[in-house]
């Protein structure tokens, strides 16, 4: 289940079209098709908001790494290991 929503969320319909024969072995089998598909949902979007915040924040993320690699980070000199 997404773990940023909890379980009792405002939940909407949503019409989905799925292949017969998947959608028979899948209620064969006792898989919750609502319950998966919000799961592998919720996956794809924290996936997509990652590659999206990511592309927003790689110039920071690179200059930030160009920085360490010339002056080093605070503690080089302090740490004892």
């Amino acid at each position: 289940m997404n773990a940023r929503l909890p379980a009792s969320a405002s939940k909407r319909p949503a019409n989905v079209s799925v292949r017969a024969e998947l959608l028979d072995k899948a209620k064969r089998l006792g898989i919750n098709l609502s319950r998966t598909l919000e799961d592998r949902l919720a996956e794809l979007v924290r996936e997509a908001e990652a590659r999206e915040w990511l592309g927003q924040n790689q110039r920071a993320i690179d200059a930030y790494n160009k920085r360490v690699e010339r002056e080093g980070i605070w503690s080089d000199g302090l740490r004892g290991f």
